[in-house]
């Protein structure tokens, strides 16, 4: 199968699911669920549009913006916290992580509206503390990956804790589709090449610490009522009454 069909594939899958809100029958969704769906693009859409329109400027006009990336144990890579998510090498260096942030990102303000924020800028933050304290001090890292990793690290392990039905499936399609975003965080596999699988590693610790930590807040698993059920069997059940003699004539 070309990299074009799969690519129309996994897409058509993960509108699919999502369209669908995943129940057991395809029914259309309501007008509001469709308006919701949408907009949990908008967030995402806009961090990308932001991203490149700043590649774009250090580009046309010569800003050497990368030179704002983290450093590790440096005070001058303090400032990478909070820049670093907004740098990239090349422009497919930056086109490579537009399209998992755009869908991964999706994901979370679609089924985790209410705490999509607070985990956005907590994977945003400690990933960049963890980098700048744990990473090798001899590098400059920049790029978003980190956070890309925390965000599919945080939707996979989420699913499997709440252990809900539609949030399950989130995880089988994360697994799916960046699966192979495992290999990121072993350096052995990529020798001499300027890839910080420190911020991999510390994004998908992060998105495990904070699916642990947030587990009882945002989606959770579907639990019935069956009412009182005090009454026995034995006090609910009436035996019939059987005459041991037909009356008399």
């Amino acid at each position: 199968m070309s990299d074009q069909r799969y690519l129309y594939f996994s897409f058509r899958l993960v509108c699919v699911s999502i369209l669908t809100n995943f129940n057991e029958n395809y029914y259309a969704l309501a007008d509001e669920e469709k308006i919701r769906f949408y907009r949990s693009f908008f967030y995402p859409a806009l961090f990308l549009i932001v991203l490149w329109l700043i590649k774009g400027a250090d580009i046309i006009f010569n800003l050497d913006l990368n030179a704002y990336g983290l450093y590790p144990l440096q005070t001058k890579g303090l400032t990478g916290i909070f820049t670093a998510p907004f740098l990239h090498a090349d422009l497919s260096h930056l086109f490579a992580n537009s399209i998992p942030l755009l869908i991964l990102g999706a994901f979370l303000f679609y089924f985790y509206k209410d705490i999509a924020w607070m985990i956005l800028v907590l994977l945003y933050l400690i990933t960049g503390i963890w980098v700048w304290v744990f990473a090798r001090g001899d590098a400059g890292h920049i790029g978003a990956s980190g956070i890309i990793y925390g965000l599919a690290s945080f939707l996979f392990f989420s699913g499997i804790i709440r252990r809900e039905k539609g949030l399950m499936v989130i995880t089988l399609l994360v697994a799916f589709l960046y699966g192979g975003l495992i290999w990121g965080i072993f350096p052995q596999l990529f020798p001499n090449q300027p890839i910080s699988w420190e911020s991999h590693l510390m994004g998908l610790l992060a998105g495990i610490v904070l699916s642990i930590y947030y587990r009882d807040q945002g989606p959770q698993r579907k639990t019935w009522d069956w009412g009182d059920e005090d009454e026995s069997e034995e006090a609910s059940w009436t035996e019939p009454q059987v005459e041991d003699h037909p009356p008399e004539k």
